[in-house]
């Protein structure tokens, strides 16, 4: 299998899983599958060697998600 191909399969991968989790009405489940968009296009990023500001923008947001995950959870 073609290295490009995966690394084109693992962006659109994360790209729809991002586009996804806007459908959905719950916050705590659109933020859930948010952050796995986001630890997927992390791992897109690597692939991309290491292309810095994918990696950056999305391991923020996936920390911000976290947060809101983990705080609601606390109340």
């Amino acid at each position: 299998m073609d290295s490009n191909f995966l690394i084109e399969f693992v962006g659109y991968i994360a790209s729809f899983t991002v586009l996804v989790s806007f459908l959905m009405k719950n916050i705590k489940t659109l933020r859930i599958i948010n952050t796995i968009g986001c630890v997927a296009f992390v791992i897109y990023g690597v692939l991309l060697n290491w292309s810095i500001p994918i990696i950056i923008t999305n391991v923020a947001i996936a920390g911000i998600n976290l947060y809101y995950i983990l705080r609601k959870e606390v109340k």
